[in-house]
């Protein structure tokens, strides 16, 4: 797995020490088979600007972002962060990503003081699923496909996806609107929280689409498939690392118009709701029209 990014490399972005009325920050590449930039990789390295401007002992609580346009992989991202509010429990930040000087991506991340309050939440039964032991990785499964170009995609991910319904690479075994995979980081991360947010929200755009394409009996191969995120919204609701195992709970309960919702959840190992997400896509296959 030599060609796995350091996830901690990808989600570190450098303050540029430019000043308008915004701070500036600039983030790697993540080089792709197909050339544009990975949704996910936009989400994680806006998050962590936003997070450097963020007051001491205020965490990531929400983010709302739009895609606006295709980046190119193997250049680097500007991001530009503007402090909106700062009250007495709340801050606000709304970052652009900037590629060649035009905006590639826009959202609003809101930052909280840890406080007490109501608390309830809905815990996930995990009795009866297997364990991420005792499912196979995608090395596993698709590790003799690791001369392939395009593979590099699958197998050199950041992050360890055990699929608890079979995967949709190839084929769609069950045509359903659900989909529930066991998720990690390879890497061991440290201890701050905004670190391991930004990880989660890089890991989630993976695969937001594919309880979509699963419904409609759609693998990823199929040819001239065309997928891209459109918007993305996450709710960080407790404390968690990315770096153990995570259950990420997905449907979809519906698509249209070219396009397809999906409502994610992640749970730790008690069955602890820790985060949940909610993104639309764009889905075109030959013959349904131009891309947004």
């Amino acid at each position: 797995m030599t060609g796995v990014p350091d996830l901690t490399a990808m989600l570190s972005v450098l303050d540029s020490g430019a000043r308008t009325h915004e701070d500036i920050f600039t983030g790697p590449a993540l080089p792709t088979p197909h050339g544009r930039s990975f949704g996910g990789q936009v989400l994680g390295q806006a998050l962590a600007a936003a997070g450097e401007t963020a007051p001491d002992g205020r965490g990531l609580h929400s983010m709302h972002g739009y895609f606006l346009r295709p980046g190119v992989a193997d250049e680097r991202m500007t991001f530009e962060v503007a402090r909106l509010y700062d009250g007495r429990s709340f801050s606000t930040r709304r970052v652009q990503a900037y590629q060649n000087g035009a905006v590639l991506m826009s959202l609003i991340a809101s930052f909280q003081e840890e406080a007490e309050g109501l608390e309830h939440q809905e815990p996930y039964d995990l009795s009866g699923l297997p364990t991420p032991d005792e499912l196979p990785s995608v090395w596993e499964r698709f590790g003799h496909l690791a001369n392939e170009g395009r593979a590099s995609w699958i197998l050199n991910r950041p992050f360890d996806f055990r699929y608890i319904d079979p995967d949709i690479t190839f084929e769609v075994e069950h045509r359903t609107h659900t989909q529930r995979v066991w998720m990690r980081s390879r890497d061991q991360l440290g201890d701050s929280q905004l670190l391991h947010s930004a990880a989660l929200a890089f890991a989630s755009d993976y695969m937001l689409v594919e309880p979509v394409a699963r419904q409609h009996g759609l693998p990823w191969a199929t040819p001239g498939l065309r997928l891209a995120s459109l918007d993305h919204a996450m709710w960080f609701h407790r404390s968690f690392r990315v770096d153990e195992w995570l259950l990420y709970v997905l449907e979809s309960p519906t698509s249209q118009g070219g396009r397809g919702l999906t409502h994610g959840r992640f749970y730790d190992r008690t069955g602890v709701l820790v985060a949940s997400v909610s993104q639309e896509s764009m889905i075109r296959l030959p013959g349904m029209g131009s891309e947004s």
